[in-house]
């Protein structure tokens, strides 16, 4: 993960390139007098500059810092074409185990972000067995976040237990949460309902792992947009359907979820790291036939149709001492379902006390760009829209949504998909 300018001060040339995936932020801008602006965070620029952008991932620049044309340098055939390469577990394990190794080369204290799901539950068992090579006696820290009562504590517990780490809850409340929101948005400068969401709690984690001395924090980032995790991608019509929703969510990754954990944690002073994002991990699970990887009735690994669960292909590759089963074929939640569900049943009744009739129904005269389709949204945007005022910030922001042409409901809630085991009630 990178992001980085170059300054030729001599020859009056730059530099610029962000790496694929978009894991480190950056934008670029320019001021009144045409300067150049180039910074990890928008706020620093929006009291000079007239126009802000992303710098897009796998992109570089170079030349004269008045005519720069971004240009990819990760170009893979997957990101345009249907892969037909067949899925092999062992390889996929194999190649998992490195990009974790890779992730733990560091000489600070460090530790592994434990929601209990199977995505964060896999790279602190990895990360385990690998410093256990070293060390038998080897106990890794990890952290998870929740309320009272979370669905994910539960399940974390477990993997803790199973792996042997020094395990630590960060309990929260729904008026902590309701209370962060406008300090959240400034370090996060998105405006997405989803991206707030699963900011939140970890916002408090963050705090609270970098007070324990912990420098680097290990994450399950990543995983959802590569094997097709989401929920609602149950309802992917055909292979290369799903495929390039795929594609579209690991290209979106930047504006949404390694937004979220990145900003987050860096607003902390704490240093994050993805190993499901390594770039040759992902070249290699993005390889993969979208038959092997497609939830649901039209799954076709090893050549046998049958009805399979999301992520099927990495859950069946570490499916011998790795994880307790219960934790292993756990269906997805999204993070801020999984925390608790009385805090995404509190957000809109939050804002709804703060966003009027009168208000909301002139939403597309108050912002044009992106308008807000809920109160939720709208109060997000309100908040964005004090500290990050212009055409430009907004345009940084985008949606996380499911895809309504599939059928899906809009709320980005995994709990409003039709796959899931305990479904709001509302969408019954």
């Amino acid at each position: 993960m990178f992001a980085f300018v170059l300054y030729d001060e001599y020859r009056k040339r730059v530099l610029i390139a962000r790496d694929p995936f978009g894991i480190m932020p950056l934008y670029i801008g320019q001021d009144v007098e045409g300067n150049l602006w180039i910074s990890s965070e928008m706020k620093c620029m929006i009291e000079y500059c007239k126009n802000i952008k992303n710098f897009p991932p796998g992109h570089f620049a170079m030349g004269d810092p008045n005519n720069l044309n971004p240009q990819p340098f990760f170009v893979r055939p997957w990101q345009t074409e249907i892969p037909n390469q067949l899925a092999d577990i062992a390889e996929l394990r194999k190649r998992l185990e490195g990009a974790v190794r890779s992730h733990l080369q560091c000489d600070v204290s460090f530790g592994a972000l434990l929601s209990g799901g199977v995505d964060s539950s896999l790279i602190a068992s990895i990360a385990t067995k690998i410093m256990r090579e070293r060390d038998p006696s080897y106990r890794l820290r990890t952290f998870s976040v929740g309320m009272v009562g979370s669905p994910d504590f539960k399940h974390a517990r477990m993997v803790a237990d199973y792996i042997g780490s020094d395990h630590t809850e960060v309990i929260f409340t729904v008026e902590e949460c309701l209370d962060g929101v406008r300090d959240l948005i400034y370090h996060l400068e998105s405006y997405d309902i989803a991206t707030v969401r699963c900011s939140l709690p970890m916002f408090y984690l963050a705090r609270y792992v970098k007070s324990t001395g912990i420098k680097m924090i290990l994450s399950g980032e990543g995983a959802d947009e590569i094997f097709g995790g989401y929920l609602y991608f149950f309802k992917a019509p055909t292979y290369g359907e799903f495929h390039r929703e795929m594609v579209t969510r690991l290209d979106q990754l930047h504006v949404s979820d390694i937004l979220r954990a990145n900003k987050v944690t860096m607003s902390k002073g704490l240093e994050l790291r993805v190993p499901f994002l390594d770039t040759s991990f992902v070249d290699y699970v993005m390889s993969i036939r979208p038959e092997d990887k497609i939830p649901g009735a039209l799954n076709c690994y090893s050549g046998i149709q049958d009805h399979r669960m999301e992520k099927y292909i990495l859950r069946k590759a570490f499916d011998k001492n790795y994880l307790p089963p219960e934790v292993l074929w756990r269906q997805k939640e999204q993070f801020s379902d999984g925390v608790g569900y009385d805090l995404i049943e509190a957000l809109p009744k939050f804002a709804a006390k703060r966003v009027t009739d009168a208000e909301f129904a002139n939403v597309s005269q108050r912002f044009p760009i992106n308008p807000p389709t809920t109160k939720e949204a709208y109060y997000y945007r309100c908040i964005f829209e004090d500290m990050f005022p212009g055409e430009s910030p907004a345009l940084t922001v985008e949606k996380w949504a499911p895809r309504l042409d599939w059928g899906c409901p809009e709320d980005p809630s995994g709990r409003a998909q039709e796959a899931h085991e305990n479904r709001l009630k509302e969408y019954l």
